[in-house]
């Protein structure tokens, strides 16, 4: 596979992976209180984050691309067709009727029981079938704007559809602001990103001085993760020393780059299609070059959930991550 249809993959939040639907709408079993986090923030001595503002009811919205959305009720039967809608609807306290997404498999959303409950929408995440979508008789389709921004004119009339596309963390924030708006959740809102802001707070606080990379990919034509492209890194020069920019069409890093770096800890999102193959961490140990890295040397490889890692990208998923990145850097 090349490095751009690798980059395209990683952008998308892993195509060809099959999703899980999850079943009926209502509550979930999280809390979103942050009351433990902030606590411990305060006692470790890091800044509190200013006043969030509540999160007001409204019928429409101008989310933070500049794209307008209506409803003319609190939606509540909602597909989500990017694993960030699952990520904000889990903090939120909802359930979407349908996802292409695996995310809500992991346990710190509702684990593999509750989202295997209905099956996967036809045609997976690059692909999603506009009749089974409908099937759903969804209130609202949030889908990834590259991605599934063609089905818009095949859902119009039909319902709601709403096309995000995050490239940082406080684009997250935004629309996770404006889908609490639309349901009417605007305390559970207010209450997730109070907890995020802390955490990140504190882990920045406590900045490591230690070199990390998150690279991706599914072979030796693997990509490095970098802010401004990627939400998951966009967090990581808060809490590390993290070199890597974006090089648009010029391409990636090179393990020559990367053993340059002095890289301390190396974090590798495998990416599968279809049936997984293998870690990409264990394929790339093949090449003699790989064994340069002092990550690789010091056993400081760490494989990470691509689901959290890499398609996530709401405040629960980066959440996991600041605790597994922390950890791991210390």
């Amino acid at each position: 596979m090349s490095r751009t249809s690798i980059k395209r993959v990683r952008r998308w939040a892993a195509a060809a992976v099959l999703g899980v639907l999850l079943a009926g709408c209502g509550t979930t079993d999280q809390s979103t209180d942050g009351g433990d986090d902030a606590d411990k923030a305060g006692a470790a001595g890091a800044k509190s984050p200013a006043a969030i503002k509540p999160v007001k009811p409204a019928r429409t919205i101008t989310d933070v691309k500049g794209v307008k959305v209506s409803t003319d009720k609190e939606p509540r039967r909602i597909v989500c067709l990017v694993a960030l809608c699952d990520d904000m609807l889990t903090e939120l306290g909802l359930k979407p009727v349908a996802t292409n997404s695996t995310l809500l498999a992991h346990d710190a959303f509702l684990g593999k029981k509750e989202a295997g409950k209905i099956p996967v929408i036809p045609g997976g995440f690059l692909s999603p079938e506009v009749e089974a979508i409908l099937s759903h008789k969804p209130d609202l389709v949030i889908g990834l704007e590259d991605t599934h921004g063609k089905l818009a004119p095949a859902l119009k009339g039909a319902t709601t559809f709403w096309p995000v596309q995050p490239s940082s963390w406080e684009d997250s924030v935004a629309y996770q602001r404006d889908l609490a708006a639309l349901t009417g959740r605007g305390e559970r809102a207010v209450a997730a990103e109070k907890k995020f802001r802390t955490k990140l707070a504190d882990a920045e606080a406590h900045k490591s001085d230690k070199t990390a990379l998150i690279i991706f990919g599914s072979d030796e034509n693997f990509g490095v993760a970098t802010p401004g492209n990627d939400v998951t890194a966009g967090l990581f020069p808060k809490i590390a020393d993290y070199p890597w920019k974006s090089r648009g069409v010029e391409g990636t890093y090179s393990l020559e780059e990367i053993i340059a770096r002095d890289v301390d800890v190396l974090f590798v999102e495998t990416l599968s299609f279809g049936e997984p193959d293998g870690q990409l961490s264990d394929k790339l140990a093949k090449n003699p070059l790989w064994k340069r890295i002092p990550a690789v040397q010091k056993d400081q490889v760490i494989e990470v959930d691509p689901d959290v890692w890499a398609k996530g990208r709401g405040t629960r998923s980066l959440s996991i991550v600041l605790d597994e990145a922390t950890a791991a850097l210390k």
